[in-house]
């Protein structure tokens, strides 16, 4: 099977506190309070909460990825930015007009998790939505060289869907799901209201759900033929059988059945 990007795993400091934060800013629904926190994301995708066991450091560099949040119009950017700000995030980009078109903010989340809220285009069309639903959610990762690693994600499975050469790469999403995209490190932090693209990658991790353990095994061996780091081998787990990989940048990934 190919890799898919099935849930987003965010390690945060206080897995009730930060359900609390995304169900009222953007009105998403929990769907199991048992073993993890799961958010759906009005049918775009779907986050995974997950306690850290050790305090967290503090989280004021760029953590090497952006969560993104489309909606249909300007008004609901601002809408969902004042809604989070209400709720204790930080504006890093206030809501503003882009230079190329659309209209977007970027804001820090309390838990830490840095998210891109944007609409297409500059002016309103019609009625905003009561709360803002997303047409699209995604996660833009920070990378060396996109077209080195789109050759790495192409290697395990992934379909390319949009493909900008150096400056931007992403990856069809399934039904559902979120979409997964590339961007140079530097580029990304600087979009997001950091001044450096520093190093290392924050508390969030790509989850594939396999359909079986041979297909978790296979997995893992595609990521590491095609140059990846196999970092937890194939085992038993809490919530089946699965292990972890990282990419050519070090992007975690977990594999799972």
């Amino acid at each position: 099977m190919p890799l898919s990007l099935d849930v987003l795993a965010l390690e945060v400091p206080q897995a009730q506190a930060a359900c609390d934060f995304y169900a009222s800013s953007l009105s998403s629904t929990v769907i199991d309070r048992d073993r993890h926190t799961d958010l759906d994301l009005h049918g775009t995708g779907r986050i995974s909460l997950t306690e850290a066991v050790s305090p967290a450091p503090a989280r004021s560099g760029f953590p090497g990825y952006v969560l993104s949040y489309v909606v249909d119009q300007p008004s609901e950017v601002e809408s969902l930015l004042d809604a989070a700000v209400r709720h204790g995030a930080d504006i890093l980009v206030p809501a503003e007009k882009g230079i190329f078109g659309g209209f977007s903010a970027v804001h820090r989340a309390p838990d830490g998790t840095v998210w891109k809220l944007s609409a297409p285009t500059r002016k309103d069309t019609g009625p905003a939505r009561t709360p803002p639903v997303p047409t699209e959610t995604g996660v833009l990762v920070g990378v060396a060289d996109p077209r080195a690693a789109k050759a790495f994600y192409e290697a395990v499975g992934m379909t390319t869907d949009r493909d900008y050469g150096k400056k931007y790469v992403d990856f069809l999403p399934g039904p559902g799901r979120v979409r997964f995209g590339l961007m140079p490190r530097k580029a990304l932090a600087e979009d997001a209201g950091f001044g450096s693209g520093g190093a290392g990658f924050g508390a969030a991790m790509p989850v594939c759900r396999a359909g079986s353990r041979d297909e978790v095994d296979s997995l893992l061996a595609a990521a590491a033929a095609a140059g990846g780091d196999v970092v937890v081998a194939a085992g038993e787990t809490e919530d089946g059988y699965g292990g972890r990989f990282t990419d050519p940048d070090g992007v975690p990934w977990q594999v799972t059945s």
